[in-house]
């Protein structure tokens, strides 16, 4: 009982520092412990409320480079975002990781616009050789803004090894590389949502080269592909 309740006390501690404006309270909780807690199961977001309400659908798609009787061969790409949200459609119960693709595809697409044009070109090219993060984290930081570049590449690792494990998953341990793509799509205007004419704004969209494959400490593919491959929209060979 006495564990449950400092559990409980925790849980809603570190709750309630993460929905909080950031200020000093939230130094009660030392280094990275707060954010390793809270993320990916436990984030919040309020962001469905005025002044600023989500407006727009996030998406994420993967395709790889397989190894078919000797000669490589490129699939055809995986919206891992619609396999997941797959997941949670009629379910009373939905799974907290139901929404992960979506949350990788926002960090990097959001990322991604605090680059500029010499950083974009960049991003496009293809890195999946021996090194190739160092050498991509030396060319985008060969240009200005060294911050946004720093904030983009702890995104693109998280969504590259994503896209390693739905590889995987999908097209089995034969993967040599990957390639992901992140859309937005944002929703009509408010102030036109009655025009019989009106049109949802142009579809944004980030493309990246072909990368290495990452896998991080503690990830199981066995475990990745039991859940992602249980989605009613199955795609799993």
């Amino acid at each position: 009982m006495v564990v449950a309740l400092v559990l409980t006390a925790w849980h809603l501690l570190a709750s309630f520092l993460w929905i909080a404006p950031a200020g000093p309270a939230r130094e009660v909780v030392p280094g990275e412990t707060l954010r390793n807690y809270m993320l990916p199961l436990y984030g919040q977001s309020w962001s469905v409320f005025a002044p600023a309400p989500v407006n727009g659908d996030h998406h994420l798609d993967v395709r790889a480079v397989v190894e078919r009787d000797g000669a490589e061969e490129v699939t055809d790409w995986v919206r891992a975002t619609d396999v997941e949200l797959s997941l949670s459609r009629h379910n009373l119960f939905p799974p907290r990781a139901a929404s992960l693709g979506l949350n990788v595809a926002a960090g990097h697409k959001r990322t991604y616009d605090q680059l500029n044009d010499d950083h974009e070109v960049v991003v496009d090219l293809n890195y999946f050789k021996d090194d190739w993060q160092p050498r991509l984290e030396e060319n985008l930081k060969s240009y200005d803004g060294e911050d946004a570049v720093d904030a983009y590449l702890q995104a693109e690792e998280t969504a590259t090894a994503y896209a390693t494990q739905v590889a995987y998953a999908v097209w089995g341990e034969d993967v040599i590389r990957v390639q992901f793509q992140t859309t937005r799509q944002n929703v009509i205007p408010f102030d036109d949502r009655n025009e019989p004419n009106a049109e949802e704004p142009p579809l944004q969209v980030v493309s990246t080269g072909w990368r290495g494959l990452i896998e991080r400490d503690g990830q199981s593919r066995e475990q990745f592909a039991n859940y992602f491959c249980s989605a009613p929209e199955d795609v799993c060979t």
